[in-house]
């Protein structure tokens, strides 16, 4: 397991003094003021009272709950490195309260945390060692969400198979725990899923999905969710060639984004923006620009070598991330083409587990009888 960082000296635990000592009770109230001024968009001014307890507060609980406040609000406005600094405080003070159920929430955050910057191996091995934590009451209630970002790590890593056994795992948390707002954000993680692995068709089922659950369950959740799951739609809108949903769910999402100040999200939004412009408008300009890669680069200038050494590392690739069909044996990702995977999580072309209708799973032999989640 990474080592986790020391915490900044400003936000160490302060022995409070005098009259600027804060109590149980004014932590609790002063945490449910910020609570109510963050739900009312005044995230600056929350994020003020939050910072206040944790200067003035000695009530270790309470601070571990106004910490972890201060890492869902810098994780939804899209601040990870300062999300990141709020979990490595969290988790030591967790280690001063010595309790398993607080030690695994501060873990999974600062999973997430790392997940959010890219270091996926940091995301899986803090995740497992959620997993490992012996007795934890929260463990039913946060596997889920354990399951997700490792999830999200392993698809970040282009490890297909181990990301989908983690969303699997996820969507069943969810589904035995009526956790609605978990399966959202599984279902937009799965649309980023298919999305890669191009089927389009799962890859817009999936966020459509998770916005039927904001527009259901919603009324009381951050719009961030809305804005996850009208992205992960105008990038499959864009895929199958839907330019007008495409854009209309992009500008949705980036409504949202701009409310919030949430950049990433807005980078996101930028770079679809670009896609669906270049697909309604530069596509002969996109041809070209591919022709002159492939024709130009290593045929017309007679790199032979060059283009076998690329097509060698690209069947390389497709071996090293099982990419491809179990029965028909072509590679998957390299076209739009209908999916199936099986609880096992081994994904094949719909239409040779159709037209071969086996009852086991042709790589790992395992029953097939049951569909998959996913």
């Amino acid at each position: 397991m990474p080592r986790s960082p020391e915490p900044p000296g400003s936000l160490r635990p302060r022995a409070a003094q005098g009259s600027g000592r804060m109590g149980q009770d004014q932590t609790k109230q002063q945490i449910e003021k910020g609570l109510q001024l963050y739900q009312a968009n005044q995230t600056e001014k929350a994020l003020h009272v939050w910072m206040k307890v944790l200067e003035k507060s000695a009530d270790l609980v309470g601070r571990f709950r106004v910490l972890g406040c201060l890492v869902t609000a810098h994780s939804e406005m899209g601040r990870y490195k300062e999300m990141l600094k709020f979990a490595v405080v969290q988790i030591d003070t967790a280690r001063e309260l010595e309790d398993a159920d607080f030690l695994l929430e501060s873990y999974l955050n600062l999973a997430r945390s790392n997940e959010k910057l890219c270091e996926f191996h940091k995301t899986i091995s803090y995740c497992k060692t959620c997993l490992g934590l012996p007795g934890t009451r929260a463990g039913a209630q946060l596997g889920g969400q354990v399951s997700l970002s490792m999830g999200n790590a392993f698809l970040g890593l282009s490890l297909f198979q181990k990301a989908l056994e983690s969303f699997e795992k996820a969507l069943r948390y969810a589904h035995n725990n009526d956790d609605a707002m978990l399966e959202c954000r599984v279902c937009c993680s799965l649309g980023s899923f298919y999305a890669q692995v191009k089927d389009y068709e799962k890859a817009l089922f999936f966020p459509c999905k998770a916005a039927e659950l904001v527009s259901d369950y919603g009324k009381g959740w951050s719009l961030k969710y809305r804005a996850m799951s009208q992205y992960h739609m105008a990038v499959a809108y864009r895929l199958l060639g839907h330019l007008g949903s495409a854009m209309e769910c992009c500008e949705e999402s980036m409504k949202i984004a701009l409310q919030h100040g949430d950049r990433p999200l807005q980078a996101l939004c930028l770079l679809c923006f670009a896609d669906i412009h270049r697909s309604r408008g530069d596509l002969e300009l996109s041809q070209l620009k591919l022709h002159c890669l492939s024709e130009s680069i290593y045929r017309s200038k007679g790199l032979q070598r060059e283009l076998r050494a690329h097509v060698v590392r690209f069947h390389e690739c497709v071996e090293e991330t099982e990419l491809y069909c179990g029965l028909c044996g072509e590679s998957i990702g390299e076209r739009n083409s209908r999916l199936q995977a099986l609880p096992c999580s081994h994904i094949f072309h719909l239409r040779c587990l159709q037209s071969n209708r086996t009852r086991s799973c042709p790589n790992c032999r395992r029953s097939s009888m049951k569909p998959g989640f996913v």
